[in-house]
């Protein structure tokens, strides 16, 4: 029987978003490609450090351990530029911290932009700019992982997700009206006005309806087992503030997303919220919200909509 991807949360993973790769990129572009491929060999043994994503991606799998009538909810596959035989590093590494990832892809140095359809991919993650940026102009949901300097905390088991609203969640509709004249009182009556209309999916759109349905799943368990604790925990870290925050929620009540957490900021930075919050991932549109963020918590940008020209 085929395997179908269709009913679970797929992530594509670049090995850049999973491991810490700095060292061998170093010896690719300074020494060349058959120095890069000794060092690979070499040290296949030896395991990768842990990359920014690394965290966000342990403990997504952990959410396996609920299972459906589909089987497993999540399935995480590997996209990786290496081909076969440097990539062996990367799949020992997977090994030995005990990731259930399976599946994987070498391309020996190619895009792997044209298999993300192929596995039905809700979510492509991958330090390489380039990459991102060809997949979210061709459609695909993509973010890319910034650099920064992450500790996981081994023993918080709970899995805390953060979005920005607009270009992540929805389109850059309303955003497009604001960036016209950068007019607050445009954007608020345009919002006001529309707030019963619900909003255009944007690239992360199938992404968190998928987890929706996954909390919806905990919540089942919950009932069944009080001794459930649950895992995932969904916030929206937003630039918008009242009155616009009406149409935000009632667009996210109407796709049957349960958001946890709302921060309806106003323009107060959002790193002074997310130092708080610790979310294992956060995914935001724009750079000038991450650049903070990022030297302490997993930060991916999504390169979509009118504030990435």
């Amino acid at each position: 029987m085929a395997y179908d991807l269709t009913k679970r949360l797929v992530i594509g993973l670049a090995s850049s978003a999973l491991f810490d790769l700095e060292e061998s990129d170093q010896i690719f572009r300074t020494k060349g490609e058959q120095s890069y491929r000794n060092h690979q060999r070499t040290y296949e043994n030896e395991p990768l450090k842990k990359g920014v994503a690394f965290p966000f991606i342990k403990r997504l799998l952990s959410l396996n351990s609920l299972n459906d009538e589909n089987g497993p909810l999540v399935e995480v596959i590997l996209l990786s530029r290496n081909d076969p035989d440097t990539g062996l590093r990367v799949m020992n590494s997977i090994e030995y911290y005990k990731l259930n990832i399976t599946r994987a892809v070498f391309l020996q140095g190619k895009s792997p932009l044209p298999y993300i359809p192929a596995f039905d991919i809700e979510l492509f993650l991958s330090a390489n700019k380039v990459d991102v940026r060809q997949a979210t102009v061709a459609g695909y949901p993509a973010g890319m992982v910034m650099k920064g300097n992450i500790k996981d905390d081994i023993h918080d088991h709970e899995l805390r997700i953060a979005f920005d609203f607009d270009g992540v969640i929805i389109d850059d509709e309303a955003e497009a009206i604001y960036q016209q004249n950068r007019d607050l009182k445009s954007f608020h009556d345009n919002e006001n006005s529309k707030r019963n209309i619900l909003h255009n999916p944007g690239p992360l759109n199938k992404f968190i309806c998928r987890l929706a349905h996954i909390q919806k799943i905990e919540h089942l368990e919950l009932s069944q087992n009080p001794k459930y604790r649950p895992i995932l925990k969904t916030a929206l870290v937003t630039a918008r503030n009242a009155p616009s925050h009406t149409r935000a929620i009632n667009t996210l009540r109407k796709l049957g997303i349960e958001i946890n957490e709302a921060f309806f900021l106003g323009g107060v930075e959002k790193n002074k919220v997310l130092e708080i919050m610790r979310p294992h991932i956060f995914f935001d549109d724009q750079m000038i919200h991450l650049e903070k963020v990022a030297q302490i918590l997993p930060s991916v940008h999504i390169p979509f909509g009118v504030t990435n020209p």
